[in-house]
């Protein structure tokens, strides 16, 4: 029987590899059109948790995960040997930067180093972490083959589709997104057309992997450039003195030629700020620089000293210095009501201003504690002394967060997501970004 009728008949078995913030709620999803589902993971805990029908991932309920996990359907393992048993293998591990900006492939290298051994003849193999143009078919596929001795595109069948996982969207999630698939042949792209197309509404066909890899980067670059130009934006406004907020909702008022972009105080999460960067990298190996990528990069890295002058700007209004002031950071999620702060500017900003010798603590509900290098930082349980602090710098604009109180009670405010508009009472406390 072929893969797309096992798929079809759903007798076909899936592995993800990787159960974090892409992973789970993919394999949730796999699992719950009934495919059977194998989810794969190194963290031990993590693993333990999801067979008890936990999950520790916002964009998953438990109470979605349960009954997935109690019928047989899903099951998390730490043993890679399972994929023997699967049909199709999904890899959707972190794909982070090194300290000098260039691609960290070693999860991908690493758990391709670990399913190798288990490949067997005519299963897909699909790279969901991002990469750079030409990564799954110059290194992927050829370490695959190497340890299976089996040849990629003939014996299986080897894909990239890149994950669209915006974590908190209520709109718009696995199902509903539409998904992007390249493959190195045309029977391999008939087959992960028809695995996807299983439990996806809409699947779209590409003529590799590369041009796949570079959709990714496109879209996330486009979102990184317009940010960056916004950013700096607001630092022109404020040179001249205007608003940045008011600017950008006017122009938005234009039907058509012009699409809002939002200032804030650095990007965040684990695309954005990153996956520019792959293509930038991969360029100057081919001689060629990335322009827009690195200026952009080069301003929105800015943004968290840029805040933490405006800080310094407001205490000096009030004839207070930055060096011993009280200070409260007000978020450290990278985005509006999740617990992900990967990349968080926020964290920045915390560091900064310590190293300016404030007296920095955070509160955020969704992220109680964060861990930096190893160290394990606490926030603040409330908000009970929040008078005390000589300023309060807004850096996620959290739904639950009552702004009207936190400005009513606030000595200063450095509100770097507008998440005061529409107060017209204390204003003159607020510093906007």
């Amino acid at each position: 029987m072929s893969l797309k009728d096992r798929i079809a008949s759903k007798q076909a078995h899936v592995a993800v590899v990787g159960l974090g913030y892409v992973g789970l709620p993919l394999a949730v999803r796999i699992a719950e059109v009934g495919l059977r589902t194998y989810g794969i993971d190194i963290n031990g805990p993590r693993v333990a948790r999801i067979n008890d029908g936990i999950s520790d991932i916002g964009d998953v309920d438990s109470a979605d995960l349960a009954p997935l996990v109690s019928a047989g359907l899903l099951s998390a393992h730490t043993d890679f040997s399972v994929i023997a048993q699967a049909d199709a293998v999904i890899i959707c591990v972190p794909t982070p930067l090194g300290k000098t900006k260039d691609p960290d492939i070693s999860f991908i290298v690493k758990a391709t180093e670990a399913v190798s051994p288990h490949i067997k003849q005519g299963q897909l193999f699909v790279l969901e972490s991002t990469t750079y143009p030409g990564f799954t078919t110059e290194v992927l596929a050829p370490m695959l083959e190497q340890e299976s001795g089996l040849t990629a595109g003939v014996d299986f069948h080897v894909a990239f589709s890149p994950e669209r996982i915006d974590p908190g969207n209520e709109k718009y999630g696995v199902r509903n997104t539409t998904k992007i698939v390249g493959a190195m042949t045309e029977a391999g792209g008939e087959a992960v057309q028809a695995l996807y197309n299983a439990f996806i509404d809409t699947v779209m066909i590409v003529s590799s992997p590369n041009a796949a890899e570079m959709v990714k980067l496109l879209e996330n670059t486009f979102r990184a450039v317009n940010i960056g130009l916004v950013n700096e934006l607001a630092v022109m406004c404020n040179k001249l003195g205007l608003n940045t907020w008011e600017v950008i909702d006017a122009a938005a008022t234009k039907p058509f030629g012009f699409m809002p972009f939002y200032p804030g105080p650095g990007l965040g999460g684990h695309c954005i700020p990153i996956d520019p960067l792959y293509l930038s990298w991969k360029l100057r190996s081919l001689n060629y620089q990335a322009r827009f990528i690195e200026l952009a990069d080069n301003i929105n890295t800015g943004m968290p000293a840029y805040v933490v002058r405006l800080v310094q700007d407001a205490l000096n209004d009030v004839c207070k210095a930055t060096k011993g002031a009280r200070l409260l950071v007000l978020g450290v999620a990278y985005k509006n009501d999740i617990d992900d702060y990967r990349e968080s500017p926020a964290i920045d900003i915390i560091d900064l201003l310590k190293g300016k010798g404030a007296k920095v603590d955070f509160y955020d509900p969704y992220v109680p504690s964060y861990i930096e290098e190893g160290v394990a930082h606490h926030g603040i349980p409330d908000l009970a002394e929040l008078e005390s602090y000589d300023a309060v710098v807004l850096t996620t604009h959290h739904k639950v967060f009552d702004y009207a109180e936190v400005v009513r009670r606030a000595q200063l405010v450095v509100d770097t997501r507008n998440a005061t508009r529409g107060l017209t009472e204390g204003r003159e406390k607020i510093t906007l970004l």
